[in-house]
């Protein structure tokens, strides 16, 4: 059953421009037509939209979303791109929870710091090396 551009776009929470945007950027390349000219999109479309949504929010940037779909519709010859691809953005990935876990454990210091502070009512309370008697305090 073929769904009509305005259902696909309340189902997946985009809106029709972007829809459209999709279509003729080449990220969705099999969706066909009725004979009205109307959009009519079949789970092929479907899973292709899915496809390109989880990349998105993966950081993907669309012309390399653009460049997995173009390797998926090759097919198997392709396997070993699409691999490689995966694995760029999954790395790219970890490299950015670890720096986002950087930044929390320099927030957690911070957090615990004030909250000390304010039991305190005063910043007085630590030495010079407050890193030190927070790691003291952490262990």
């Amino acid at each position: 059953m073929a769904l009509s551009i305005g259902v696909v776009a309340q189902q997946y929470d985009l809106s029709i421009p972007t829809l459209r945007y999709y279509e003729e950027q080449g990220l969705l390349p099999f969706i066909k037509r009725s004979p009205a000219g109307r959009r009519e999109f079949r789970q092929a479309d479907l899973d292709c939209l899915c496809d390109i949504e989880c990349l998105k929010k993966k950081g993907m940037q669309l012309k390399d979303i653009k460049q997995y779909i173009d390797w998926r519709t090759a097919g198997d010859e392709t396997l070993d791109q699409r691999l490689a691809l995966i694995q760029q953005r999954r790395q790219m990935l970890a490299n950015e929870i670890e720096s986002l876990q950087a930044e929390l454990t320099k927030l957690d210091h911070k957090e615990w710091y004030y909250t000390k502070a304010l039991e305190a009512g005063t910043e007085s309370i630590f030495t010079a090396d407050c890193d030190t008697e927070y790691e003291c305090a952490h262990q």
